[in-house]
Protein backbone atom coordinates (compact mmCIF):
# COMPACT_ATOMS: atom_id res chain seq x y z
CA UNK A 1 0.00 0.00 0.00
CA UNK A 2 1.07 3.54 -0.73
CA UNK A 3 0.20 6.42 1.55
CA UNK A 4 -0.98 9.64 -0.07
CA UNK A 5 -1.58 12.99 1.58
CA UNK A 6 -4.32 15.06 -0.05
CA UNK A 7 -4.73 18.73 0.74
CA UNK A 8 -8.07 20.23 -0.22
CA UNK A 9 -9.61 23.67 -0.20
CA UNK A 10 -12.78 25.05 -1.72
CA UNK A 11 -15.79 27.23 -1.15
CA UNK A 12 -17.74 25.71 1.72
CA UNK A 13 -20.81 23.79 0.59
CA UNK A 14 -22.46 20.52 1.47
CA UNK A 15 -21.21 17.36 -0.23
CA UNK A 16 -17.50 18.17 -0.46
CA UNK A 17 -16.35 15.43 1.92
CA UNK A 18 -18.74 12.95 0.33
CA UNK A 19 -17.37 13.70 -3.15
CA UNK A 20 -13.79 13.25 -1.98
CA UNK A 21 -14.52 10.15 0.12
CA UNK A 22 -16.50 8.62 -2.74
CA UNK A 23 -13.56 8.96 -5.13
CA UNK A 24 -11.19 7.41 -2.60
CA UNK A 25 -13.59 4.54 -1.92
CA UNK A 26 -14.30 3.79 -5.60
CA UNK A 27 -10.59 3.20 -6.15
CA UNK A 28 -10.16 0.91 -3.17
CA UNK A 29 -8.44 3.53 -1.07
CA UNK A 30 -8.76 3.72 2.68
CA UNK A 31 -9.40 7.09 4.38
CA UNK A 32 -6.92 6.70 7.26
CA UNK A 33 -6.81 10.06 8.96
CA UNK A 34 -7.94 13.61 8.33
CA UNK A 35 -8.33 17.07 9.73
CA UNK A 36 -10.88 19.34 8.10
CA UNK A 37 -12.60 22.58 8.97
CA UNK A 38 -14.45 25.59 7.63
CA UNK A 39 -12.08 28.54 7.82
CA UNK A 40 -13.73 31.81 6.84
CA UNK A 41 -15.90 30.95 3.84
CA UNK A 42 -13.57 28.16 2.74
CA UNK A 43 -13.54 24.47 3.55
CA UNK A 44 -10.00 23.18 3.98
CA UNK A 45 -8.47 19.93 5.00
CA UNK A 46 -5.76 17.38 4.82
CA UNK A 47 -6.42 13.66 4.36
CA UNK A 48 -4.14 10.64 4.64
CA UNK A 49 -5.17 7.84 2.28
CA UNK A 50 -3.79 4.31 1.82
CA UNK A 51 -4.17 2.93 -1.68
CA UNK A 52 -2.69 0.23 -3.88
CA UNK A 53 0.02 1.71 -6.11
CA UNK A 54 -1.64 0.77 -9.40
CA UNK A 55 -4.86 2.67 -8.45
CA UNK A 56 -3.22 6.04 -7.75
CA UNK A 57 -3.44 7.36 -11.32
CA UNK A 58 -7.12 6.41 -11.60
CA UNK A 59 -7.86 8.15 -8.29
CA UNK A 60 -6.09 11.30 -9.43
CA UNK A 61 -8.05 11.24 -12.69
CA UNK A 62 -11.33 11.04 -10.77
CA UNK A 63 -10.27 13.97 -8.58
CA UNK A 64 -9.74 16.26 -11.62
CA UNK A 65 -13.48 16.90 -12.19
CA UNK A 66 -13.82 18.09 -8.59
CA UNK A 67 -11.21 20.71 -9.43
CA UNK A 68 -12.63 21.46 -12.88
CA UNK A 69 -16.10 22.05 -11.43
CA UNK A 70 -14.56 24.45 -8.94
CA UNK A 71 -15.57 22.36 -5.95
CA UNK A 72 -12.10 21.76 -4.52
CA UNK A 73 -8.48 22.52 -5.25
CA UNK A 74 -6.70 19.24 -4.50
CA UNK A 75 -3.01 18.49 -4.14
CA UNK A 76 -1.88 14.87 -3.95
CA UNK A 77 1.52 13.99 -2.48
CA UNK A 78 3.13 10.67 -1.67
CA UNK A 79 3.96 10.37 2.02
CA UNK A 80 7.49 9.52 3.10
CA UNK A 81 8.59 6.50 5.09
CA UNK A 82 6.96 6.76 8.51
CA UNK A 83 9.27 4.19 10.12
CA UNK A 84 12.28 6.51 9.74
CA UNK A 85 10.34 9.36 11.33
CA UNK A 86 9.09 7.19 14.18
CA UNK A 87 12.61 6.00 14.99
CA UNK A 88 13.79 9.60 15.38
CA UNK A 89 10.91 10.58 17.64
CA UNK A 90 12.01 10.16 21.23
CA UNK A 91 8.85 11.42 22.93
CA UNK A 92 5.49 13.02 22.32
CA UNK A 93 4.48 15.99 24.44
CA UNK A 94 1.23 17.94 24.73
CA UNK A 95 1.10 21.72 24.71
CA UNK A 96 -1.83 23.95 25.62
CA UNK A 97 -1.75 27.75 25.24
CA UNK A 98 -4.51 30.20 26.18
CA UNK A 99 -4.58 33.94 26.58
CA UNK A 100 -5.59 37.28 25.17
CA UNK A 101 -5.27 37.20 21.38
CA UNK A 102 -2.56 39.22 19.69
CA UNK A 103 -0.41 38.85 16.56
CA UNK A 104 2.71 36.70 16.84
CA UNK A 105 1.70 34.08 19.41
CA UNK A 106 2.06 31.10 17.06
CA UNK A 107 5.28 32.48 15.58
CA UNK A 108 6.98 33.02 18.95
CA UNK A 109 6.04 29.59 20.26
CA UNK A 110 6.92 27.79 17.02
CA UNK A 111 10.26 29.57 16.95
CA UNK A 112 11.08 28.46 20.50
CA UNK A 113 10.10 24.88 19.72
CA UNK A 114 12.22 24.82 16.55
CA UNK A 115 15.25 26.12 18.47
CA UNK A 116 14.79 23.27 20.96
CA UNK A 117 14.56 20.62 18.19
CA UNK A 118 10.88 19.97 18.93
CA UNK A 119 8.54 19.40 15.98
CA UNK A 120 4.85 20.17 15.86
CA UNK A 121 2.97 17.03 14.84
CA UNK A 122 -0.53 18.46 15.28
CA UNK A 123 -1.65 22.01 15.92
CA UNK A 124 -5.17 23.28 16.48
CA UNK A 125 -5.83 26.95 17.14
CA UNK A 126 -8.93 29.06 17.61
CA UNK A 127 -9.97 32.51 18.73
CA UNK A 128 -13.14 33.10 20.67
CA UNK A 129 -14.72 35.71 22.89
CA UNK A 130 -13.98 35.56 26.59
CA UNK A 131 -17.15 34.75 28.57
CA UNK A 132 -17.20 37.80 30.85
CA UNK A 133 -15.29 40.52 29.00
CA UNK A 134 -15.93 39.57 25.39
CA UNK A 135 -12.26 40.21 24.51
CA UNK A 136 -10.67 37.98 21.88
CA UNK A 137 -9.02 34.93 23.43
CA UNK A 138 -6.49 32.71 21.64
CA UNK A 139 -6.29 29.00 22.37
CA UNK A 140 -3.95 26.38 20.93
CA UNK A 141 -3.42 22.70 21.54
CA UNK A 142 -0.53 20.82 20.01
CA UNK A 143 1.06 17.41 19.92
CA UNK A 144 4.82 17.82 19.86
CA UNK A 145 7.57 15.39 18.88
CA UNK A 146 10.74 15.87 20.89
CA UNK A 147 14.05 15.18 19.21
CA UNK A 148 16.58 13.02 21.06
CA UNK A 149 18.40 16.06 22.48
CA UNK A 150 15.27 18.00 23.55
CA UNK A 151 14.96 18.59 27.29
CA UNK A 152 11.41 19.04 28.59
CA UNK A 153 12.44 21.23 31.53
CA UNK A 154 14.43 23.68 29.42
CA UNK A 155 11.70 23.81 26.75
CA UNK A 156 9.10 24.45 29.46
CA UNK A 157 11.28 27.21 30.90
CA UNK A 158 11.69 28.91 27.54
CA UNK A 159 7.96 28.64 26.83
CA UNK A 160 7.18 30.15 30.24
CA UNK A 161 9.42 33.16 29.55
CA UNK A 162 7.72 33.66 26.19
CA UNK A 163 4.32 33.21 27.84
CA UNK A 164 5.08 36.11 30.17
CA UNK A 165 5.93 38.37 27.22
CA UNK A 166 2.86 37.26 25.26
CA UNK A 167 0.58 37.33 28.31
CA UNK A 168 -0.66 33.77 27.78
CA UNK A 169 -0.75 30.66 29.94
CA UNK A 170 1.33 27.72 28.67
CA UNK A 171 1.01 24.13 29.86
CA UNK A 172 3.59 21.63 28.55
CA UNK A 173 3.12 17.98 29.48
CA UNK A 174 6.05 15.74 28.70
Amino acid sequence: MTTLVLTVIGDDQSGLVEALAGAVSRHGGNWDRSSMARLGSKFAGIVEVSIVEDRIDALQEELHPLEAEGLLDITVERAGDLTALAADAAERWELHVIGQDRPGIVHEIAQALARANVSIEELNTATKSAPMSGEAMFEATAVLVAGPDADADSVAGELESIANELMVDVDLRA
